[in-house]
C-alpha cells in the first residue's frame, strides 16, 4: 500500500528539517542518519508530517514535547496515530525526557521494531 501525501504540505516539511528540535537533532545525528536501514526526517504522510519515517518497517517514530501531553496535543495525537495506523504503520513515540535519559533504550528499541517489521513485510512479500 502506498503512503498518501498531501503535497501542500512540502514547504513546511522543509522547514520543519531545517529547523529540528534539539531532540530530534540528538536522534537524527547520533542514530537515524547512519542506521543501515534508510529513515526519513520529517516525512509527510496524508494530511500529516511525521518527524521519522522508516519505508521498509513501516515505522514512524515521534519525538514528543510538552505540548504533546496537554489535552488538545494527546487528542490530535490520537486522531493522526489511528490514521496512520490505518495505513498499516507503526507508531513509537517517545519523550524530550526519555531521549535526553535513556538514548540507548530508545535506540535498541528503534533498532529492534525495524528488524522485527522488516524481517515481517519482507516475509509477507516472499
Amino acid at each position: 500500500m502506498s503512503i498518501p501525501k498531501d503535497r501542500n504540505l512540502l514547504p513546511k516539511a522543509k522547514r520543519l528539517r531545517r529547523e529540528m528540535t534539539p531532540h530530534e537533532r540528538k536522534l537524527w545525528y547520533l542514530f537515524l542518519k547512519t542506521y543501515p536501514v534508510k529513515t526519513y526526517r520529517q516525512r509527510i504522510i496524508g494530511p500529516y508530517i511525521a518527524d521519522f519515517y522508516c519505508h521498509q518497517a513501516r515505522l514512524v517514530i515521534e519525538i514528543d514535547g510538552s505540548q504533546h501531553y496537554m489535552a488538545e496535543g494527546h487528542s490530535h495525537d490520537e486522531v493522526r496515530d489511528r490514521y496512520m495506523e490505518g495505513l498499516g504503520l507503526t507508531i513509537l513515540r517517545f519523550s524530550n525526557r526519555e531521549i535526553d535519559r535513556e538514548f540507548r533504550a530508545v535506540c535498541d528499541l528503534i533498532d529492534r521494531t525495524i528488524k522485527e517489521r522488516s524481517t515481517k513485510s519482507n516475509s509477507s512479500f516472499a
